[in-house]
């Protein structure tokens, strides 16, 4: 690992730095555990799961309707299915969201997961039928002048099993809203939507993808990348900074306050506002998702040092790892696994200690303003989950616990990435 010093250094931006907030809202589990419907949830998105996988084994549809019926019978079956298929995303913890607007004329603006652990964009096309369509900001080719039909088709499907498919076209993308500080990118191809599955309880209207190409479907080029591509910032770099979690009682005992600010991403430099000045940087061991080494984890008397690769993800508001380590971790922080929930509960007037990574040889602390999630005035639990990746990709996912302690540096031609101690005010 490489340590930086940033002095400060003024240099003559020759391309465009911006700065988009991010906008904090209530995620779904938290809701629908308020609302006491998160269980009926899991059951309906392990079934989205179970019913995708089966599909993919070319079956006839008798042989799919019989399997969903029996599935539906052993309904607690899917509370032990832990396998993550497809996208690693799965947006039951999301909590940060962000602006973009298409088209020539920017009036035509969309909610969107600034996701760094996928690499496609699509958005819902005012040709979609499904429901999950309906409460959406769709988009409108025939008001842009700068529009393009790609011609090809896509689909995609997540973690939780939501999915969407349509078909491919081209416009020019801006990163930020109507009235935010905009970064334009020309010729950007993003997916229409004209089918969407699981999305119905989700403010969002789609889905920014900020890996690399080789993750994305269709091996469409990233919008970040295109900025890069055709040298639209001044850095080949963003930086994700993330506020911490406000666990003031009052703030849950009717719903987290939404639509507050909640970060900044910063495209074509370095946070200089937010983020410490000592930065730490990382090589990454896969160009796909953002995917780099980690060396051990520990928390209170437990601790393993097996190594993996594990992969920073805007897109994920928990740490996931292997089930036997997470339980150790939540173990020694005083968790007690809820299977209804399906989450580690705490007290939440605890003092629980910190969860330690060490990446590059250097000790990361999560603190637990960070990791604690407080869903009601008297139930807290720890945003940390266990799913098993089946053999392939990274083993650990960092999320937004992660995130929030520590700001989050993507060097895009550089292939690294780098972390700085997060300025909280």
């Amino acid at each position: 690992m490489k340590l930086l010093i940033l002095l400060g250094i003024v240099a003559c931006a020759t391309a465009l730095v911006s700065k988009i907030q991010l906008t904090r809202i209530e995620s779904r589990r938290v809701k629908l555990m308020r609302a006491g419907l998160w269980r009926s949830h899991l059951k309906e998105k392990m079934l989205l799961r179970s019913v995708r996988k089966f599909q993919s084994k070319a079956v006839g549809k008798q042989e799919v309707d019989f399997y969903i019926i029996l599935l539906n019978s052993f309904g607690l079956l899917f509370l032990f299915w832990k396998s993550i298929d497809g996208n690693v995303n799965d947006y039951d913890d999301l909590e940060y969201v962000g602006n973009i607007t298409i088209g020539s004329h920017k009036n035509q603006e969309f909610l969107v997961v600034l996701d760094t652990g996928s690499s496609n964009l699509w958005i819902p096309d005012s040709s979609c039928t499904t429901t999950d369509c309906k409460k959406k900001h769709v988009f409108d080719s025939s008001k842009s002048e700068t529009y393009t039909k790609d011609g090809r088709t896509w689909s995609v499907s997540y973690g939780d099993g939501s999915n969407a498919k349509g078909f491919l076209g081209t416009d020019t993308i801006t990163f930020g809203g109507v009235k935010e500080q905009q970064l334009a990118v020309p010729k950007q191809t993003f997916g229409q939507a004209t089918s969407m599955s699981g999305f119905s309880r989700d403010v969002i209207d789609g889905i920014l993808g900020l890996g690399f190409t080789a993750l994305a479907d269709d091996l469409v080029v990233p919008p970040f990348i295109n900025a890069v591509n055709q040298k639209l910032v001044d850095k080949p770099l963003f930086t994700v900074w993330m506020a911490h979690r406000n666990l003031q009682m009052s703030c849950f005992s009717k719903g987290m306050k939404e639509g507050v600010k909640g970060g900044v991403f910063t495209y074509g430099d370095y946070d200089k506002e937010n983020c410490g000045a000592e930065i730490a940087t990382v090589k990454l061991t896969s160009a796909t998702y953002w995917q780099f080494k980690m060396d051990a984890i520990a928390a209170g008397s437990y601790s393993s040092k097996k190594g993996w690769d594990v992969i920073s993800d805007t897109g994920t508001s928990f740490i996931g790892g292997p089930s036997s380590i997470v339980q150790g971790v939540a173990t020694a922080l005083g968790g007690e696994y809820d299977w209804y929930n399906q989450l580690y509960l705490v007290d939440c007037s605890a003092k629980n200690g910190n969860i330690k990574l060490t990446i590059g040889g250097k000790v990361y602390e999560i603190e637990p303003v960070n990791y604690v999630v407080q869903v009601s005035d008297t139930l807290c639990a720890i945003g940390i989950f266990d799913f098993d990746f089946g053999g392939w990709g990274p083993a650990w996912i960092l999320g937004d616990p992660f995130i929030r302690q520590y700001c989050n540096m993507h060097y895009v031609t550089e292939e690294k990435i780098g972390f700085a101690v997060s300025n909280q005010k």
